[in-house]
């Protein structure tokens, strides 16, 4: 597979373009050296931005890693979706689909670029489908448990190189085909409407100041009623709402968000054990 061309990226200052503030988006890892057949796999670190992506002959998966959401503006083919982004969630771009994004945030994700050749063989010899009939539907946001793992075991074969772990990246690269045609390819364009707004959960003006303090607060006792409050919501309206928005309760983000901050304090500190516990609010009885 040709390699993936170097992105140009527009950086952002309070939401904002700034002007002469281009910079080339290269990956922190990539599979391009390593020989790979029909897919390429990067991973990508990089500040607020946005760029749009050039028609590609490839279909692009894209699973976030970030331990904190990221304020997301994209739009595929004449579609716009608005959301917040974090940690499992994904979107797929199919080949030849016109890509812009925005993010205000600092993003970090694992991207995937199968051949869209490779993945129309395998809905004819494996599937019995006429790939002429079959596409791709685009996807802004979702959480898919299979296919985030099928990533994950790409990014650490990636990230370990293994010795003759060619074999074990095909196997991969054949399953993930299988299962995007299987779960998000039609005989014909999806319909849909023509713009999204974030679904379901908590919007963005009650969501943010909530993870705010949640971050300011890590290492204080977090109660379900003082993070419903911030929101304007009941404690049980909040959770289901914050669930939906998140796909984890506020008690596994917090969790999640404290095991993070110990994995930073024990990497850049020299605070022992015990005080990093502290720090982190492991000794408070979490939301």
């Amino acid at each position: 597979m040709d390699a993936a061309k170097t992105r140009r990226v527009k950086g952002l200052q309070n939401g904002l373009s700034v002007e002469n503030a281009e910079f080339t988006c290269l990956p922190t890892r990539s599979s391009q050296e390593l020989g790979w057949e029909y897919i390429q796999v990067e991973q990508f670190q990089h500040p607020p931005g946005e760029c749009s992506s050039p028609l590609s002959e490839d279909h692009t998966i894209c699973l976030s890693l970030a331990t904190r959401p990221v304020r997301f503006l994209q739009i595929k083919d004449g579609k716009t979706h608005s959301s917040l982004y974090g940690k499992g969630d994904i979107s797929i771009t199919p080949a030849q689909t016109p890509f812009f994004a925005r993010w205000q945030d600092d993003d970090h994700y694992v991207e995937l670029r199968l051949n869209s050749g490779f993945m129309a063989n395998v809905a004819q010899e494996s599937l019995g489908l006429n790939p002429d009939r079959i596409e791709l539907i685009p996807e802004f946001r979702l959480r898919d448990g299979r296919l985030e793992a099928i990533a994950l075991m790409l990014l650490d074969e990636l990230n370990q190189a293994n010795p003759g772990g060619q074999l074990y990246v095909e196997s991969l690269t054949n399953l993930l085909a299988v299962h995007l045609l299987r779960q998000y390819a039609v005989d014909r364009p999806k319909a849909g409407p023509t713009a999204v707004d974030f679904v379901g959960g908590l919007r963005d003006r009650q969501l943010l100041p909530v993870l705010s303090y949640i971050h300011e607060a890590i290492d204080q006792d977090l109660r379900l009623a003082d993070l419903a409050a911030i929101a304007g919501l009941s404690p049980f309206h909040f959770s289901h709402q914050f669930k939906q928005a998140m796909g984890v309760a506020p008690y596994q983000y917090v969790l999640r968000q404290r095991i993070e901050r110990a994995k930073q304090l024990l990497k850049q500190t020299n605070h022992s054990i015990v005080e990093i516990a502290l720090l982190c609010g492991f000794n408070s009885h979490s939301t």
